[in-house]
């Protein structure tokens, strides 16, 4: 009978130098952090099941009441809080959050990379100046970004949006990590020796090797244009052009006004769904997030 042999790439728990006593509080933390995470879900999707009586007068992490979830989903398709249509913001969501994701991607990674492989004057500081660009809270620039979209006529349009968000510092700070770590210099300069261009070296050698590292700035910069708030409420007032963020909000301020009937249990099914794509991305890109995240900190 053949044993299976322990996987030589894990450590057993002896060996880790930590006393016992400190592992079992250490769990007991890691549990209490993933309830902390996991029972807002939870609560989402067992009252996104109920009708307005239930959600208020019911167990919240527990089943009451009529089944409601295919009508109160059904509910999202029509302008039942007088704000406008969820299916419209989400529709909006969805070509913010990926043409945004898609343009910051490749962006970074030729600003990465140029950070990275090409030593020019001013680089160092240059960079500086990039990164602290961090500190400056994005309430101090809101009366000039809002002034300035005006002037060239932004303001109520999905370029308002998108534009900002192809703009990513984090973004960039990884990928210039990542190309320093996983992409070796003497490659480069064996590529350009044997006559190949900058363009075919970025795109045939460069992105092939930073795949990681641009899946992980995709998936940051996708999960933070999907949850800007600020941006899209500053620039919008046309309720067909918000995003989820802002569409529920005016949701939520329909629903305290109590004039809507049934409107907080369609909002919670509203916020249920918002959620559901971004878990399922993170699940089918955990592996390269993971290690995109774990190259991209090697700053060695």
């Amino acid at each position: 009978m053949r044993h299976h042999e322990p996987a030589v790439d894990r450590v057993p728990p002896a060996l880790y130098g930590v006393h016992k006593a400190t592992r079992v509080v250490l769990t007991v933390v890691t549990c209490l952090f993933a309830a902390f995470i996991l029972l807002p879900l939870l609560w989402l999707v067992i009252n996104a099941t109920k009708d307005q009586v239930h959600v208020y007068q019911s167990f919240g992490f527990w089943f009451a009441g009529p089944f409601r979830l295919f009508h109160n989903i059904a509910s999202l398709a029509q302008n039942v809080s007088g704000a406008g249509v969820f299916v419209d913001w989400l529709r909006n969501t969805l070509l913010y959050a990926i043409v945004g994701a898609i343009g910051a991607t490749i962006l970074s990674t030729l600003a990465g990379y140029g950070f990275a492989r090409f030593d020019f004057r001013g680089s160092h500081g240059f960079f500086s100046i990039v990164m602290a660009s961090l500190l400056v809270p994005i309430t101090a620039v809101a009366l000039p970004l809002f002034l300035f979209y005006a002037k060239i006529g932004l303001v109520n349009s999905a370029w308002g949006m998108i534009l900002p968000s192809m703009v990513s510092v984090v973004g960039i700070y990884l990928m210039r990590t990542f190309i320093e770590s996983a992409v070796p210099a003497d490659l480069l300069a064996s590529a350009r020796m044997d006559g190949a261009g900058e363009w075919r070296i970025f795109w045939q050698i460069t992105v092939p090797l930073s795949a990681p590292g641009m899946v992980t700035v995709l998936l940051i910069t996708l999960v933070g244009i999907w949850n800007n708030y600020f941006l899209p409420f500053m620039i919008f007032s046309k309720s067909s052009l918000y995003p989820l963020t802002v569409g529920l909000a005016s949701m939520s301020a329909a629903a305290q006004t109590g004039t809507k009937a049934d409107l907080v249990p369609v909002l919670i099914t509203g916020g249920l769904i918002t959620i559901v794509p971004i878990i399922i991305l993170f699940l089918l890109l955990e592996r390269y997030f993971r290690g995109g995240l774990l190259q991209g900190s090697a700053t060695g």
